[in-house]
């Protein structure tokens, strides 16, 4: 119930009809100040993370490695592949929004009902598809060594593909097992063994003497390169990373402190360990919007179900969530030219 303001002889309800800012009811103009506020937030993420990029542009991941994963393909190199169609899942689900919306505006519930439902299964995929880029980006494909300075040197063949760990990292008679408390001190821990040890990746390397090392250094071709060389598999065509002589490679592998095996906080195979940070924090602050809105969108399925608005005579909230629905489909926009396409 709206407010009650008194001027002189002149009543009016403050929220009530005759006097609503730009014609917009009271519940979607806070609508509309939560999505400006939240707009800021991922505005200020986004710089952070642009400010980042261009701070360690020459070693920052390059996204044509890093996701080349498909359901359902294992081994196959589809890069990019699966977030574009993530991304269009996304962006049609929007549409069955608007849809939506405009069925609410005629009054036609079992529409409503229809593409309310169709825009819930769209954000469950999404959602679903960003939780299976996680566990990919997390386990890793192929592996790296972290060196004793810190870079994370990759092993790719003569032919400049990438070599996986597995594929000439040998078995010693080390005895080396994971520390956990229960074979410790309470406070005795430690994060998940690699599946080789240095030792077994350096002696692997020794015994392929056809293997190199690649940096994290990236260079960008000139016109007389794309000219004179052919470029790398799978790399953009204008980057390509350092690849190190053997006896260059022998230093770098001997330098070598740890294994890495995927991305965390912590570490990075595919590179820059900032790359890694801002890919869970962004990506999943955007998960939990979305999510965040499929639970709404199915509160409100319900209700349109049951009638509730149908009584009302008005499917206003469902405008409401719809504002919601396609800022996060926006943000998405953006978050996927930063980290995918720029």
């Amino acid at each position: 119930m709206g407010a009650t303001v008194t001027t002189g002889n002149n009543t009016e309800n403050t929220w009530g009809g005759g006097n609503e800012p730009m014609g917009a009811s009271y519940g979607k103009l806070m609508m509309w100040f939560f999505i400006v506020s939240d707009a800021l937030t991922f505005t200020g993420f986004l710089a952070a993370y642009g400010f980042s990029r261009f701070k360690f542009i020459d070693n920052w991941p390059i996204a044509d490695e890093v996701f080349t994963h498909f359901p359902f393909m294992h081994g196959v190199e589809a890069p990019m592949y699966y977030v574009a169609l993530m991304t269009f899942i996304l962006i049609f689900s929007s549409v069955t929004m608007v849809l939506a919306v405009d069925a609410g505006h005629q009054m036609k519930q079992t529409k409503v009902a229809f593409y309310m439902l169709l825009t819930i299964v769209g954000g469950l995929i999404f959602v679903g598809s960003q939780a299976w880029e996680w566990k990919n980006f997390i386990k890793g494909e192929h592996g790296a060594i972290e060196t004793k300075g810190g870079s994370i040197i990759q092993f790719v063949n003569a032919e400049g593909e990438r070599v996986k760990l597995a594929d000439f990292a040998v078995t010693l008679p080390e005895e080396r097992e994971q520390l956990t408390r229960s074979k410790g001190r309470w406070f005795m821990d430690e994060p998940t063994l690699p599946s080789y040890s240095v030792a077994e990746v350096q002696a692997g390397f020794k015994a392929h003497p056809e293997l190199l090392v690649r940096t994290e250094k990236i260079y960008r071709d000139t016109k007389e390169d794309k000219a004179n060389r052919k470029l790398q598999p799978g790399l953009n065509k204008n980057k390509h990373r350092e690849i190190l002589t053997r006896a260059e490679s022998e230093v770098m592998v001997g330098n070598g402190a740890i294994v890495v095996e995927g991305a965390n906080l912590e570490h990075n195979e595919y590179g820059s360990k900032l790359f890694a940070d801002f890919f869970f924090f962004i990506t999943g602050f955007h998960g939990f919007h979305v999510f965040s809105g499929v639970v709404i969108n199915f509160i409100i399925f319900l209700n349109v179900v049951l009638g509730t608005y149908e009584k009302r005579k008005s499917y206003e909230m469902v405008e409401k969530v719809g504002l919601y629905w396609h800022f996060v489909d926006l943000v998405w926009v953006f978050v996927f030219t930063f980290f995918y396409l720029v």
